[in-house]
């Protein structure tokens, strides 16, 4: 093994989405290829690396918060450091590092490659300047056909794979160190967007829509398999772009069957799906591959026709009903989520109503309701109608709790069904457990309480929904329905 980092401790800290676990746990990859000791608390490390977030004002906020928590450890003791990674690092690059001095040091995307000098430069007392933030999907190649071979200079989870050490892996693909024992990973199908959404800045500091190679993704898989994850989340931005670079817009859907067959692997998940690119072929394989979840992460946005134009999106409420309709048809319990956006500027009265006469037509498994905020970079910063933010506010409150009363509605249409639960915590005496439903996502879609005897963390149970409590349900086990932990 190498040993470029004699006795230096590192801990990462990850604020974010998915795509983030997956990045930090890509970045310990390689630090612990190169002799770096991966710990969990950011007082016991030589260096705090924080995995910051830069999609929306609150995840700024939360990840300065960290950043500046992760400094006060510097005072008297062994924390060294304090690295700011990730997105908000990206995208605000040498602005953040000037607005940010407690961190010692702001590394963007194009120091991934080389993290382990990095920080080993900056606890020997050396500096690094910060980057000028640029539009990254001018890094790739216009045409998506000739983006993959390039990819691995400028896109994480994409870069070239160094000589590793026990327990580091996989051995094609990414390089990898699993952060957490727990029996659900995220897998990277894709990285970057390009869509062009007038509210969202992703696309310029994430970059280009650039899938990563079936074989690989194949690879990871078995090894997050060995590494004890029996269920696999795949995530990206848009995943039902996968493939369109490679030369097969279809390719997710031979993808998945491969994926469930793994040995170990017992449950497939895909996020990050866009309504508009859905198609029957897609529906069809994750309403029928055994092992892969009837689960349906559409990201609708708004179901205004004219909100929907002004966000540079394509559909409306009945074409969004007939699509939730088509996925009910192929799989009657399948989840179905969404996230929306309310007090969009120009959003009317009546374009509100439309999105509500949606929600209550659709009766969504989890509905997430943001306000409308300016974001830096983006089209819709300069849109006219903006609303006054108390007003966005209201819409907010108005919209949340018309979508919580939904979403307990849709809860309680369970009871009494069947479901099979992944057991993630159990209580000391086995008998109480809490996990996940198919239709629950890890974070995001509520969870199940399980009743039940013997109950084990990375086990499926089959049990009978007896209770709900908003999204969150309570099942008891049947008698025979404890699997066998991998």
């Amino acid at each position: 093994m190498p040993s470029s980092a004699p006795g230096r401790r590192v801990a990462l800290v990850t604020l974010g989405c998915a795509r983030n676990e997956v990045d930090s746990e890509e970045l310990a990859g390689r630090l612990a290829a190169d002799g770096w000791e991966l710990v969990a608390a950011a007082e016991d490390a030589d260096v705090a690396l924080v995995n910051t977030c830069g999609f929306v004002e609150a995840a700024k906020k939360d990840s300065i918060d960290t950043v500046l928590e992760a400094a006060q450890l510097k005072q008297g003791g062994r924390t060294q450091a304090v690295v700011a990674v990730g997105c908000l690092a990206e995208r605000y690059g040498a602005e953040l590092a000037e607005a940010l001095p407690e961190a010692d040091a702001v590394l963007g995307f194009d120091d991934y490659s080389d993290i382990s000098e990095r920080l080993r430069t900056i606890v020997e007392g050396g500096s690094h300047v910060a980057h000028t933030p640029r539009d990254r999907r001018r890094l790739l190649p216009l045409a998506p056909s000739d983006r993959p071979a390039a990819a691995a200079a400028h896109v994480p989870g994409h870069l070239a794979v160094p000589d590793l050490p026990d327990g580091v892996g996989p051995a094609s693909g990414p390089l990898r160190l699993r952060l957490s024992d727990g029996p659900v990973a995220a897998l990277k199908l894709a990285s970057g967007c390009d869509r062009r959404c007038t509210f969202c800045a992703i696309p310029s500091f994430r970059g280009a829509f650039v899938s990563r190679r079936p074989a690989d993704v194949r690879a990871e898989a078995r090894w997050l398999a060995e590494q004890g994850a029996r269920e696999l989340v795949l995530v990206s931005e848009n995943s039902t772009s996968y493939g369109k670079d490679l030369g097969d817009l279809r390719l997710l859907e031979t993808l998945l069957p491969e994926l469930a067959a793994l040995e170990r692997v017992d449950r497939v998940r895909v996020s990050y799906l866009q309504p508009a690119e859905m198609r029957q072929t897609l529906i069809d394989v994750m309403t029928s591959t055994e092992g892969v979840v009837p689960y349906f992460d559409l990201s609708f946005q708004h179901s205004s026709a004219a909100v929907l134009r002004r966000m540079r999106r394509f559909g409306d409420t009945d074409r969004f009903l007939e699509l939730v309709q088509r996925v009910r048809d192929a799989a009657p319990a399948a989840g179905i989520r969404s996230n929306v956006i309310v007090g969009f500027p120009g959003e009317t009265d009546e374009d509100l109503a439309e999105l509500e006469r949606f929600l209550m037509a659709a009766r969504l498994d989890a509905v997430g309701v943001f306000g409308y905020s300016d974001e830096d970079g983006t089209e819709a910063a300069a849109l006219d109608g903006k609303l006054d933010q108390e007003e966005v506010r209201r819409r907010v409150e108005q919209v949340s709790r018309l979508a919580e009363e939904l979403v307990g509605q849709r809860a309680e249409d369970r009871l009494g069904e069947t479901v099979t639960v992944l057991l993630e915590q159990v209580s000391a005496d086995g008998r109480r457990a809490e996990g996940r439903a198919a239709h629950q996502a890890p974070e995001v879609d509520g969870s199940t309480t399980l009743r039940g005897a013997d109950l084990l963390v990375g086990s499926f149970v089959t049990a009978t929904v007896i209770a709900t409590d908003g999204a969150d349900l309570v099942a008891e086990a049947n008698a025979s329905g404890v699997g066998a932990v991998a």
